[in-house]
């Protein structure tokens, strides 16, 4: 099966009102290949203007969203109000959400399956640390953060297509080390396996599973010639010139 090479662009709390509407102005004018799907997520403030003003095919994601339709949640923002909003994609999960903001495999399954519910597609993110990885516990990490997003879509292949993995190995992830091919190409194909195992073949097959972790136009070429690595989530370089290298990196 082939899938659709995929790269996100995770801004995260940076960029400003001017520099962001001239990273997407650069992004519109560039000859972005046509057999990639891209989607940038910037700061929720920027959400409305940078949805108004991509073109060229780029999408606009939020980068947080929580499980409730409404109500008092102060300083949070519905699946409901983004699509209500345009906007239809949001990231979920991000290992600096687990950790800044102690967020749970369980809360992240339930954002998932609110964000699905209304028709939202999910950017979501799972890895492992430097101390799990030097303990050999990889794939049971990773395993463990999906295994609550299975008990919640369960092996519904409508629900699952609406889900983009981004495997980010937390200790990738701005240090400016980069996971091997092998590794990421390891990883990529344990969670392919898992999802086989515990979903459905079908499901397994059609999703697609990207790598995030200090991407940059000098790394992704080989990475992205992975069998099972199907793009990229980029940080840092999304906010660069670089960026559209990534994108193009299968042109």
């Amino acid at each position: 099966m082939t899938r659709k090479f995929f790269v996100g662009g995770n801004f995260k709390m940076n960029g400003s009102k001017e520099s962001l509407s001239k990273l997407v102005k650069a992004l519109n004018e560039a000859s972005l290949d046509p057999n990639t799907e891209v989607v940038i997520a910037p700061p929720s403030l920027y959400l409305l203007s940078l949805q108004e003003q991509a073109q060229n095919g780029v999408q606009v994601a939020a980068q947080n969203a929580y499980f409730k339709e409404s109500g008092a949640f102060t300083g949070e923002i519905s699946p409901v109000q983004l699509k209500d909003a345009g906007i239809n994609w949001v990231v979920l999960g991000h290992s600096e959400r687990r950790s800044y903001f102690a967020e749970s495999s369980e809360t992240v399954a339930k954002k998932t399956e609110a964000a699905i519910k209304v028709g939202l597609n999910v950017i979501l993110c799972v890895g492992e640390t430097l101390e799990e990885r030097e303990a050999g516990k990889t794939a049971a990490v990773v395993e463990s953060q999906l295994v609550e997003v299975i008990k919640l879509l369960e092996k519904d292949a409508s629900k699952w297509n609406k889900v983009v993995v981004a495997y980010e190995p937390v200790w990738a992830i701005g240090t400016g080390k980069v996971a091997t091919c092998a590794q990421a190409q390891e990883a990529h194909h344990d969670i392919r396996s898992y999802l086989s195992k515990e979903v459905s073949q079908d499901v397994a097959e059609a999703i697609r599973i990207i790598y995030g972790g200090s991407v940059t136009g000098a790394s992704c070429g080989e990475l992205g010639a992975q069998p099972d690595v199907d793009g990229f989530l980029v940080g840092g370089a999304s906010l660069k010139p670089e960026f559209i290298d990534i994108i193009n990196v299968k042109k």
